[in-house]
């Protein structure tokens, strides 16, 4: 299995999650960003196409902003996880001013998973959150937020790597939208005809 993030990241933070082993043929895809309007109902739909459960970490802000966006993942089955509320890059940033802001969006989402942006988080930011979250990160990125990655590499990224307790990492957010509109279907055949379902996260 192929893991993206680098490897000395795995080494500071050996209780973050990058993978969820199962004898179920589970894999999971996530969603960073969201939700948006122009993005978000989308993705609902294709999952909805291939019986997909999927998990969705939030920006508490885009939460705020578009409510009802939010408890339509919620309703359709999907898990939802804290993101920051306004996107911050632990990196250089006060370990309370940083913890502050993911508790504000725990507000709004009621989550107990934590995806930090970025992947940019210390040490002791990390500790310190770790008291009520679970560090959720990925096995593979899609890379679909890249300038210089089309529709065609974010499946390249991606579907080569499926296989079960794979934690897959897209973004529904609108600079990610035309990457994740022409791969997402892709990968969730590829899923189907390998014999794997995507399931949500809970722990």
């Amino acid at each position: 299995m192929k893991i993206n993030p680098p490897k000395f990241i795995r080494r500071i933070f050996p209780d973050f999650i990058w993978s969820l082993p199962n004898s179920r043929g589970e894999v999971y895809l996530t969603f960073d960003d969201g939700p948006r309007p122009e993005v978000t109902p989308w993705v609902l739909e294709q999952l909805d196409k291939f019986q997909a459960k999927a998990t969705f970490f939030c920006l508490g802000k885009n939460v705020e902003l578009f409510p009802d966006l939010f408890q339509e993942i919620r309703r359709r089955g999907h898990a939802v996880g804290n993101h920051s509320y306004s996107h911050v890059k632990g990196w250089g940033m006060k370990t309370g001013d940083y913890v502050r802001d993911i508790d504000i969006a725990s507000d709004l989402i009621h989550s107990n998973l934590f995806r930090p942006p970025y992947a940019r988080i210390g040490p002791n930011q990390a500790r310190v959150l770790a008291e009520r979250y679970r560090h959720i990160m990925w096995t593979v990125i899609s890379k679909d937020y890249s300038k210089r990655v089309n529709g065609i590499k974010c499946i390249k990224n991606v579907v080569p790597y499926l296989e079960s307790g794979a934690i897959i990492a897209f973004h529904d957010s609108v600079k990610c939208a035309g990457n994740l509109f022409q791969a997402l279907p892709v990968v969730l055949q590829a899923i189907e005809d390998k014999g794997l379902h995507s399931a949500r996260i809970e722990l």
